[in-house]
């Protein structure tokens, strides 16, 4: 944004200075990720820039560690790339096991979470509701409290979840199902707080509207009211997933070997062996982050464009 002609010379100064300062805010928080991006590529085993990485020799980059993503398990990562070695890709490289349970559990945490979040956050919006502040201080606990208190409470549960009521009965813990609801569990709050943002904004006339021309409530919600809260279920539905793609203390808790997610990969190869793979599947990571950050961005601009709020 320009300065105005008749700025100060003072006001002019503290415009600039603002502005160093957010450079260098933006740095700060984003140095870090750009850092490792390059790293990924270092044709060395090492996490820092050797000599020819800096003089950007080509000899000094690689794909070697992507590669290794693909080929790290695997029964015969030296054979010949056919239809066999991508059978034994699919099934016995850790890495893409890691992948795919990580998108099968996101999927339906993220499935259950918005179900569950957008229900409780059309039940806040409405002003006859009860204890609204504390229902919804209870709803989003799960993103106040540490997490490791909230995966030792759920590993707890889980081992037993009939205990509350004395009685036996099979566990949660080592199982998909567990897993999905601990993640289901810690992303509502993001669908519960960007939701009910959504429905700040609603004008709750259109459903009295809706109802004086003779639609039932069911047909209201899905004409009317799922239509422009829509955005913000999307937007509350990729955080969710995010926050269970992400998730690892909870999954260490809570999953057995059969449930390895790429974040639980990533802590054993930092445990076990260091290796730049992680550097790769990190890069990757903040491609997909990227990519999400970017649809939510999307979706937050035609929300505004719905509910008649100018976007900035």
């Amino acid at each position: 944004m320009a300065l105005p002609t008749y700025a100060s010379p003072l006001e002019r100064a503290w415009h600039y200075a603002y502005l160093a300062i957010c450079v260098l805010v933006f740095v700060f928080l984003i140095a870090p990720i750009l850092v490792i991006v390059p790293l990924s590529f270092n044709a060395e085993p090492y996490f820092t820039y050797t000599e020819k990485m800096l003089s950007f020799d080509p000899e000094g980059y690689s794909l070697r560690w992507y590669d290794s993503l693909l080929t790290s398990g695997m029964q015969a990562a030296e054979a010949l790339r056919d239809g066999a070695w991508w059978s034994d890709l699919w099934h016995n490289a850790d890495w893409v096991k890691a992948a795919k349970n990580s998108v099968i559990i996101g999927f339906w945490a993220t499935i259950l979470s918005t179900v569950l979040g957008t229900l409780a956050a059309l039940g806040l919006a409405r002003p006859e509701m009860p204890w609204r502040r504390t229902i919804m201080a209870i709803l989003i606990s799960p993103m106040i409290v540490p997490i490791i208190i909230v995966a030792t409470g759920m590993f707890f549960f889980y081992s037993n979840p009939c205990a509350i009521v004395g009685m036996e009965c099979g566990r949660l813990t080592s199982t998909y199902t567990g897993v999905i609801l601990a993640h289901a569990a810690l992303g509502i709050p993001f669908v519960i707080i960007t939701v009910t943002a959504t429905m700040s904004g609603f004008d709750q006339s259109l459903i009295r509207a809706s109802a004086s021309l003779g639609a039932n409530p069911r047909r209201t919600f899905f004409k009317v009211v799922m239509p422009l809260i829509l955005p913000g279920v999307i937007s509350g539905g990729l955080f969710a997933f995010v926050t269970s793609f992400d998730e690892v203390v909870a999954v260490l808790f809570i999953a057995g070997p059969d449930q390895q997610t790429i974040p639980r990969q990533m802590w054993s190869g930092i445990r076990e062996q260091i290796s730049p793979a992680i550097l790769a599947v990190a890069t990757i990571l903040v491609i997909i982050s990227i990519a999400l950050l970017t649809t939510v961005e999307i979706l937050r601009r035609r929300s505004e464009r719905l509910r008649g709020v100018a976007a900035h």
